[in-house]
């Protein structure tokens, strides 16, 4: 039995052919957050005083200027009736809908016609 590996191999960004950058954590999580108490009709005073948070804070958070720790973020889900896995769920639909990754495979399998080295290249497309 063979085992695999893969290893990210760096796609677009900063000082790197390519016209995207890399979106940042904390913007999405921000945004996510957002759209979470809008969809819920909430005002940031209503959240922050649930989350037990400061409405500047929370604000900041959900503008991508502020990293919340994991104790924030799960108070803030917590008072937005969400788990932590509905926003992590939320953050992967984000990034694959905007993101090429490309990896390479290194594997001791035997996978066809192996090339030298057993490496093969591969670039997955999400949509």
């Amino acid at each position: 039995m063979g085992e695999g590996v893969l290893r990210a191999v760096p796609g677009p960004g900063p000082g790197r052919d390519g016209d995207a950058d890399e979106p940042l954590l904390r913007d999405l999580v921000g945004a996510a957050l957002r759209r979470a108490r809008l969809r819920q009709g909430r005002t940031l005073r209503d959240v922050a005083d649930q989350a037990r948070v400061s409405l500047p804070y929370l604000s900041e958070i959900e503008r991508g200027r502020k990293e919340a720790s994991s104790e924030v973020l799960a108070a803030v889900c917590g008072a937005l009736g969400l788990r932590l896995v509905d926003l992590v769920g939320a953050l992967h639909i984000d990034l694959t809908s905007r993101t090429t990754v490309s990896v390479t495979a290194r594997t001791t399998a035997n996978w066809g016609r192996p090339r030298r080295g057993g490496q093969a290249s591969l670039t997955l497309l999400a949509a």
